[in-house]
């Protein structure tokens, strides 16, 4: 399928300012077939102040930002970027999402990522609710990022296109979390810098199959394989050895400071598809685990089989690290892929659904 081109640019309204949403805006504004036309904000500081301010663009847009989302439908957009918190409120932001789909408006969001690929995740009335509102709405709604998203769902399918017979799929993240700022993600759902004895959410059984199942799903019903129920989770927590500092709050010694875990899909008891994170705060944590091509971090993806493949994505911010850059990726999946949503049949769109998304327009000038 040949990329999607829209006649005139998307009027679009960028959901929240935050680590991700200020990287939207600025990607909308360089995208030639897109549009700012509003900005929504849940602090009432930040109403009515202008657009290019919040993203750090050292600029005006002339797109004043808005707590009032009836104000901003009123703008008859195209499309939203949804890019609010959704972590710790997944249900009350599916509920965020399915209005946005009633009011006829096409969606992309950073989450809740169990959304990249809900089968087997979602009761099927909830993902029916999410089919009938884009029906009447006549809306899409795609849900990805970096991860999960691009890094693993369409590389190592992308990827499996040179294979002759694959064996096993593996995604992994390894990253060093020192400079990722979200302290309620490295707190209160991974345990950073908590004592050992307190269990994050994330660790909680069922919560990194809600979360990264859909990765593993996703993989197997492009390659056409049938997991066995449930999937398999495993966890390895470690303790800093030594005072660390993080911007998200520093992690005493003794308390968490690097995890590594996995969710497993097996076919008649045999590993086939496997998400993994291999998660630091220090690069020099836990040395006998994987460890990136540089210091700071890589999406690896494995395919065991005949050829066997390895392929190691790394990113860095032109002004920030790995982390920086982590946001801009998650945010430009979405932005880039807007013309193809919008153009896509109402509903839950996947992956596996849209045509091929470039960056398209976005060559220095």
């Amino acid at each position: 399928m040949t990329q999607v081109v829209p006649e005139k640019p998307l009027r679009v309204v960028v959901w929240s300012t935050g680590t991700i949403g200020r990287h939207a805006i600025a990607g909308i504004d360089a995208h030639p077939d897109l549009e700012l036309v509003g900005v929504w904000v849940s602090n009432p500081d930040k109403h009515g102040r202008d657009a290019g301010e919040l993203a750090g663009l050292g600029r005006e847009l002339g797109v004043p930002a808005s707590t009032d989302r009836e104000e901003l439908m009123a703008l008859a957009p195209d499309a939203v970027v949804h890019a609010a918190m959704t972590d710790d409120r997944p249900f009350e932001a599916i509920e965020d999402l399915l209005w946005m789909l009633e009011q006829g408006v096409d969606v992309v969001s950073s989450g809740p990522v169990l959304l990249q690929w809900p089968a087997e995740i979602l009761p099927p009335d909830m993902i029916e609710r999410i089919a009938e509102a884009g029906r009447r709405g006549d809306a899409s709604l795609y849900v990805n990022g970096i991860d999960p998203g691009f890094a693993n769902d369409v590389l190592p399918l992308v990827l499996s296109s040179l294979s002759q017979r694959i064996d096993l799929v593996r995604v992994s993240e390894i990253a060093d979390y020192s400079t990722y700022y979200q302290p309620v993600v490295m707190g209160d759902l991974f345990g950073f810098g908590r004592p050992m004895e307190e269990v994050g959410m994330l660790w909680q059984p069922g919560i990194l199959s809600m979360a990264w199942g859909s990765v593993v799903r996703q993989i197997a019903a492009g390659l056409d394989v049938t997991l066995d129920e449930p999937l398999t989770e495993e966890v390895d927590r470690r303790a800093a050895e030594v005072d660390t500092p993080s911007v998200s709050g520093d992690i005493a010694a003794g308390t968490m400071g690097a995890v590594r875990f996995r969710v497993v899909g097996k076919v008649d008891g045999v590993e086939r598809v496997v998400l993994e994170h291999v998660t630091r705060t220090a690069p020099d944590q836990v040395p006998e685990w994987p460890t990136p091509p540089e210091d700071d971090g890589c999406y690896r993806v494995e395919i065991l089989g005949e050829p066997v493949l390895k392929l190691d994505l790394t990113h860095h911010g032109e002004h920030g690290d790995h982390n920086v850059s982590g946001m801009i990726t998650t945010a430009q999946r979405l932005v880039n892929s807007l013309p193809a949503v919008c153009a896509a049949a109402p509903g839950l769109v996947t992956a596996l659904d849209l045509p091929l998304v470039t960056g398209r327009g976005l060559v220095a000038r």
